[in-house]
């Protein structure tokens, strides 16, 4: 080969070399920008902070982006106490969840939309997707207390007494432990107290005969009054109740409301209360 087909073949020898070693810097250079990109996505919803202002030690947090636009947002199980235009996407873990510790809910300043009303603190979901038992606190205050509330809720979807199921504490047997609906309760097992028994204080004041026409959370004691009513109606034999207008004690005997008859203390007993 001349000196001219040396020369050429050494030029297309160097072309090559310093274009595989442009698309080698090339494909580094994307696949850094590439993994930065990737890194920065990722950081967005998983983040590691420092447990204080100066420490070594990180914490771990997991979030979701803000989306109206979700499909799941059209649910009413998903959807229904948020706002979607403030509250992220649900953050799913497809696996069991475990801890050594514990699982604790708390609110921060946009409290209303970090917990479904600002109340709920648990539910969970029965096979239809719908019913569920769930945990609340702080929605009601009662007897001048905060409450904090555990209940079966089912597929009516409002207040009525229809759309509780019952919340069974104590073993999952039936006909055995204690069942909490709305307003009914049914205790399989025996009561021992160890305080007072009061019987209800009923007069004409606490009875109304019909329905109220408001839902039962906004018009809680019309309603309160005619469940009252309708479980006096309804009840069946040994129901007690304390007649209030007339300062008497009733029994419903075989079908009937029967007076209970008492009588003063004897005059050796004396109670300092």
């Amino acid at each position: 080969m001349d000196s001219t087909g040396q020369s050429l073949m050494g030029q297309k020898i160097s072309f090559l070399f310093y274009s595989l070693w442009f698309i080698g810097l090339l494909s580094a250079a994307c696949t850094v920008s590439y993994g930065q990109t990737a890194t920065t996505a990722a950081s967005n919803y998983f983040r590691l902070l420092p447990g204080s202002e100066h420490s070594v030690f990180r914490r771990a947090v997991v979030s979701s982006d803000i989306d109206s636009t979700w499909g799941r947002w059209k649910e009413r199980g998903y959807q229904f106490g948020f706002d979607p235009r403030l509250t992220p996407m649900y953050t799913t873990v497809d696996g069991i969840l475990s801890t050594p510790y514990m699982v604790q809910v708390r609110g921060n300043e946009y409290e209303r939309n970090k917990k479904r009303w600002g109340y709920h603190v648990f539910e969970g979901y029965a096979r239809d997707d719908k019913s569920r038992i769930t945990m609340l606190v702080n929605k009601h205050v009662e007897e001048g207390k905060p409450v904090a509330e555990t209940y079966y809720y089912g597929t009516e979807y409002n207040h009525s007494e229809k759309a509780y199921n019952w919340f069974k504490i104590g073993s999952d047997v039936n006909q055995h432990s204690f069942m909490f609906s709305r307003d009914k309760a049914v205790f399989y097992g025996s009561l021992r107290l160890t305080n007072a028994f009061t019987l209800g204080n009923i007069g004409r004041s606490d009875l109304v005969e019909k329905q109220p026409e408001k839902d039962a959370e906004q018009n809680y004691e019309e309603d309160a009054k005619m469940v009252n009513f309708k479980e006096l109606k309804g009840s069946g034999n040994g129901t007690m109740f304390y007649d209030k207008d007339r300062n008497i004690v009733v029994i419903k005997v075989d079908g009937k409301w029967m007076k209970i008859r008492v009588e003063p203390l004897p005059d050796d007993v004396q109670y300092p209360f």
